[in-house]
Parts: C-alpha cells; structure tokens; sequence
C-alpha cells in the first residue's frame, strides 16, 4: 500500500507564496514520476508541474516562471515553490506519484489534496 501525504495548502493574499509538499511512503522500488495536478471548481484536473526520477520536469503553460517543482528521491519526496500566486491560482492541488514496485510493475497513486486560496 502506498500512501501519498500532503501539507502547505492554505490562504494566500495575490503575489503571494506559498510551498506544497508531499511524501509518499510503503514499500516499493522507486518513483518514477511525482507531479502536483489542480482542480478549480467546476473544472478539470490539471496538472501543474511534474519531475521524473532523473530531474526532467514539466510545467503547465499557466505557472510557467512562477511555480518550481523539486523533489528528492531519497525522501520520496516532491515539493511545489509557489510565487506571484493569483487569485485563478486558487484550486484543489493533488500529489501525483507512479510508484514502480520490485517486480516492475507500475501504478499511480493520488493525494487527498490540499486547498490553495489566493484572495485579498
């Protein structure tokens, strides 16, 4: 079983910062994928950013320059940096992580989430 543990949601006032983090713990080989998505009301998930096991990153086109995701592997740990945050920032952020098991076999796991507000 693989859990995902998030924390650092909150209230934030526009141009703001806030840090997401996430751990996952149980037992597996390695992750190959860990990515924070989000989901505003009424709208799709989305993700956000991503970081492979080797340091390759993804970002959505919206947080481009302001959100930097970073992670370490020996933690199993993924981290979001959040700067300039604006009020359409304001979502539901989710951990993802694809989990590679010691056979090989590979499945995502999700976060419960945690609440970003930006308003003033």
């Amino acid at each position: 079983q693989v859990q995902l543990m998030e924390s650092g949601g909150g209230l934030v006032r526009p141009g703001g910062s806030l840090t997401l983090s996430c751990v996952a713990s149980g037992t597996f080989r390695s992750i190959d994928v860990m990515a924070w998505f989000r989901q505003a009301p009424g709208a799709q998930r989305d993700l956000v950013a991503l970081m492979t096991e080797v340091g390759t990153t993804n970002y959505g086109d919206s947080v481009k320059g302001r959100f930097t995701i970073s992670r370490d592997n020996a933690k199993n740990s993924v981290t979001l940096q959040m700067n300039s945050l604006q009020p359409e920032d304001t979502a539901v952020y989710y951990c993802k992580s694809v989990v590679r098991f010691e056979d090989w076999s590979v499945e995502p796991y999700w976060g419960q989430g945690t609440r970003v507000t930006v308003s003033s």
